[in-house]
C-alpha cells in the first residue's frame, strides 16, 4: 500500500511538472479578443475568489478529482453571492442548480467533479458547511457542484473521491496563480480529441466601462473541430467531429478522437455589482466563448455556465427583521455589454489554456495525447495568427 503511494505521488508531481512546461496561449503568442487581461489572466483576477485542487491519481485506473472555486473566503452561508447557472444543453447532473436560479443566491463553494461522483461530492461538501462555525442552526444547505464523465481515463463506476478529497480541495483554495491542464476535476477530461482539463483566463474593463473584472475557469471534456482564433487547427491536425463520415475513404472509427460528446462546465466571476437576472445573461455569453472555439454542442454534451458576483454592496447577509426591505444597487442592462463581451474573450482563452496546459495522460487502459504544441503553434503562424 505505502509503495502505491509513493507511486501515485511521484505521478501527481511528474504530471504538474510537465504541466508547467507547457505554456499557455498568450504565451506563445495567441492573443484573444480585445479586451486587456487581468494580472494573472485567471479568475482569481477578481477579487476575493479562490480555486483549489484535489488531483487523484491511483495505480493503472484512476484518473479523477475535484476542482473548488470560493466567491470569497468566508461564510458563504452568512455572505451568499447573487448567482445564476445558465444551461445550454442539459445532459449533465447540475446539483443545486434550480435552487440557484429560483433565489438568485448561491451559498456553498463550486466544486466540479467526475459525474458519478457527484453525490457523494455534494455530501461532503454539506459536511463541510454543516460544520463552519456559525452554521450550528442550519437546517438546509444548497450544495452547487458540476461535473464533467471522466470515463474514458478514469475508471468511473469507483466513484473514489473520498471526503477527505473534498476538504483538501476546499481547503487548499487560494487566490494567485491557478494551476491549469491535467488536475483536479480535469485530470481525467478529454477535449476535440486530445487531453482536455482545467483552464482560466480573465479580462479587466478600462475606467470608463467601470473597471470591473471578469474571470472565468472551465472544465473541459467535450468535443467538436478545434478552431483557435479562427483557424481549423482540428481539421489541419486531422482529429476532428464527423472526421470518419466525411472521408470519402475508410478509416477505423476512433471514438475519443473524433467524438464530440463529454460536458463543459464554465464558471464566470465578476466583482461587478450584477444582480442574478444580469449574471445568467452573463452566462449565456460564455456559450458564445464556447462557440469560438469550434464546440460541437452535441446531444451527449452538458454544457452549463455558473456565473457569480463578487461585490460587497450585493451580497446578500441575513437581516435582523426578515419582512424588511433589501436596498441593494446593482448595474443596469446598458452596462452590461462590455462584461458580456468580457465573458466572451475569457471563455474562449481559458478553454485554450486548458488544452495547453494539459498533458498526456494514460488510464483506464487508454492514452490521450496533449494538444501538440510545435504543429499547432505552425498552423497559426501559417494563418498569420500569432503574435
Amino acid at each position: 500500500m505505502k509503495l502505491l503511494l509513493i507511486f501515485a505521488l511521484l505521478m501527481l508531481v511528474g504530471l504538474t511538472a510537465q504541466s508547467q512546461n507547457r505554456p499557455r496561449a498568450r504565451e506563445v503568442g495567441i492573443t484573444v479578443g480585445i479586451l486587456p487581461t487581468g494580472p494573472l489572466n485567471a479568475i482569481t483576477d477578481v477579487n476575493g475568489v479562490l480555486v483549489g485542487h484535489t488531483t487523484i491519481i491511483r495505480g493503472d485506473n484512476v484518473r479523477t478529482g475535484v476542482t473548488a472555486i470560493l466567491p470569497h473566503g468566508g461564510n458563504l452561508f452568512r455572505e451568499k453571492v447573487p448567482g445564476a447557472v445558465f444551461v445550454s444543453n442539459g445532459f449533465g447532473k447540475l446539483a443545486g442548480s434550480t435552487q440557484v436560479n429560483e433565489l438568485g443566491e448561491i451559498e456553498t463553494p463550486i466544486l466540479l467533479t467526475s459525474t458519478l461522483s457527484v453525490p457523494r461530492v455534494a455530501d461532503y461538501l454539506m459536511d463541510y458547511m454543516l460544520g463552519l462555525p456559525g452554521n450550528e442552526d442550519v437546517q438546509s444547505i444548497n450544495p452547487l457542484v458540476a461535473e464533467t464523465n471522466d470515463g474514458y481515463l478514469n475508471g468511473i463506476r469507483g466513484r473514489h473521491i473520498t471526503r477527505d478529497d473534498v476538504f483538501a480541495a476546499i481547503k487548499a483554495a487560494k487566490t494567485g496563480v491557478v494551476t491549469e491542464g491535467s488536475v483536479g476535476a480535469g485530470t481525467g477530461t478529454v477535449a476535440f480529441g486530445f487531453k482536455g482539463g482545467i483552464g482560466t483566463a480573465s479580462r479587466k474593463l478600462p475606467p470608463k466601462l467601470g473597471g470591473y473584472t471578469v474571470g472565468v475557469l472551465v472544465q473541459t471534456n467535450f468535443g467538436g473541430v478545434l478552431t483557435i482564433n479562427g483557424a481549423p487547427v482540428g481539421q489541419e491536425l486531422d482529429r476532428y467531429y464527423l472526421r470518419e463520415e466525411l472521408s470519402q475513404g475508410s478509416r477505423k472509427r476512433e471514438t475519443k478522437e473524433t467524438d464530440a460528446d463529454g460536458s463543459v462546465i464554465v464558471v464566470v466571476a465578476t466583482d461587478a455589482p450584477v444582480d442574478a437576472r444580469n449574471l445568467n445573461r452573463m452566462a449565456a455569453r460564455a456559450m458564445m466563448g464556447l462557440a469560438r472555439t469550434g464546440a460541437a454542442g452535441s446531444n451527449g454534451s452538458g454544457d452549463y455556465a455558473i456565473a457569480f458576483s463578487t461585490a460587497e454592496e450585493v451580497r446578500v447577509r441575513p437581516l435582523s427583521d426578515r419582512n424588511a426591505p433589501r436596498s441593494v444597487k446593482t448595474l443596469g442592462n446598458d452596462a452590461m455589454s462590455p462584461l458580456f463581451l468580457a465573458v466572451i474573450e475569457s471563455t474562449e482563452e481559458a478553454i485554450y489554456n486548458s488544452l495547453f496546459k494539459a498533458t498526456t495522460t494514460t488510464g483506464n487502459g487508454h492514452t490521450v495525447e496533449a494538444l501538440p504544441l510545435d504543429r499547432t503553434l505552425e498552423i497559426l503562424r501559417k494563418h498569420g495568427l500569432l503574435r
